[in-house]
């Protein structure tokens, strides 16, 4: 289970997680010791080494501590409950992780070896200071830096080396030493390393976008993983959220992309059908149709859900609405948010998902002249195109010719009778 780095951030989607600590107690007597099991995974979410939250533990509780990084087992002596570290982790994430300008944990430290300085920088908002060295463990890391800033410091003194060769090369040119140097940097001062990042405000700008968009991969992910029912709920949430700033008019597109994201999308039309409906359906279907058709626009699946929305709203406002069934339901259709195929499959079958069973015969029983009208409209629809089939067929006509092989198919036009053609002769004199 995964809980935010800093805790007393309550949003549960604070983009920052890390897993939970676990904790083994192991030994007996004057040998027992805590085995912090999963010490390698909350460091790295921490972006710190996992000796340093584990020698944090050693020195706030007195107790000496132990490495094994090959087999990944990070120990503090004596017998020591989970959640009593986990309390004592949230100290160690404010006084070395979290950045103290804007609370985020996208920090990295950097080590001063000559000046015995700890630096801190936020990739966020772009702050840099320094750290207050009076804790123990400051000593610990100046001792043990992590591994980007040892890197770092062996640049150091690669470049210092090759400074020397350079300065032998010159002296000794004329033996023949062909070695050419790459230049070196122009450099100012070599014990004040320049480690801080661009602060400019388009600088600070793209950091946030790249940090947002790794932030949703990693919730995306975790919100997958919940059940139908907690996605369905968040995305209810999200909508209602819209609704209460008063923005639900423009964001369909919004509404669209979180319904695919939460991947609920076909059940997006019962949402918000609860909350964008109530007794004035008629004028709020033509108000939000763009979000309807967004999720209802050659989606069957969508369309029975729009159903079932339909008749939750019947129940909710039975006494208004009930008698308006089938002019209600001739708006949806004439709105394009139901299918005909979609209302006649409904109305075969009475079902007691959303309703009870004698409110749903009572809908289906309302909604059966518009049922109706559509049945004959579509019978009405094929008769027309038969007639216009044999009205063609009457004006085919077989000829017949001895030097072709197949039958021959022409269109002829109908022929004008012998008083048409005498009107025709008079006007024309």
């Amino acid at each position: 289970m995964s809980v935010n780095v800093n805790r007393s951030v309550l949003d549960q989607f604070y983009r920052y997680k890390m897993p939970r600590l676990i904790a083994k107690v192991e030994g007996k007597g004057n040998g027992i010791k805590t085995v912090i099991v999963n010490m390698v995974d909350v460091a790295k979410a921490l972006n710190r080494p996992p000796t340093y939250p584990t020698k944090f533990f050693g020195c706030e509780l007195g107790a000496q501590t132990q490495f094994d990084a090959k087999n990944d087992r990070y120990i503090v002596n004596g017998s020591h409950e989970a959640n009593k570290l986990q309390d004592m982790l949230d100290g160690f994430i404010r006084k070395f992780v979290l950045c103290p300008e804007c609370d985020n944990p996208e920090t990295d430290l950097h080590i001063n070896p000559k000046k015995q300085t700890i630096g801190n920088s936020c990739k966020a908002c772009g702050y840099r200071g320094m750290l207050d060295t009076r804790h123990k463990l400051c000593t610990f890391i100046l001792k043990n830096p992590p591994e980007n800033e040892s890197g770092s410091v062996k640049k150091e003194k690669e470049k210092k080396n090759r400074k020397k060769d350079k300065e032998n090369g010159s002296s000794g040119g004329e033996a023949g030493n062909n070695d050419i140097d790459a230049p070196d940097a122009v450099d100012g001062d070599d014990d004040d390393e320049d480690w801080a990042e661009e602060t400019t405000e388009e600088a600070q700008r793209r950091r946030m976008e790249e940090i947002s968009e790794h932030a949703k991969g990693l919730t995306l992910s975790e919100d997958l993983e919940k059940t139908l029912e907690e996605r369905v709920n968040m995305f209810y949430n999200f909508v209602k959220q819209k609704k209460e700033e008063g923005v639900i008019d423009s964001v369909d597109k919004e509404i669209l992309a979180e319904a695919e994201r939460l991947e609920v999308r076909a059940m997006g039309p019962l949402i918000l059908s609860e909350l964008l409906f109530d007794e004035n359906i008629r004028e709020q279907i033509k108000k939000y149709k763009r979000h309807f058709l967004r999720f209802c626009h050659n989606d069957k699946k969508a369309q029975k859900y729009l159903l079932g929305g339909f008749e939750c709203l019947v129940k909710l406002h039975q006494s208004q609405l009930l008698p308006r069934v089938p002019i209600i339901l001739k708006d949806l259709y004439d709105s394009d948010l139901l299918e005909e195929d979609v209302i006649l499959a409904w109305a075969e079958k009475v079902s007691k998902k959303y309703v009870s069973k004698e409110l749903a015969k009572e809908i289906h029983a309302k909604a059966e002249p518009f049922v109706k009208w559509l049945k004959e409209a579509e019978e009405e629809s094929e008769g027309s195109e038969e007639e216009d089939e044999e009205d063609d067929e009457d004006n085919v006509e077989v000829v017949y010719s001895s030097s072709a092989r197949e039958l021959k198919m022409e269109t002829t036009k109908p022929e004008k009778s012998e008083k048409e053609e005498e009107d025709i002769d008079i006007d024309a004199i």
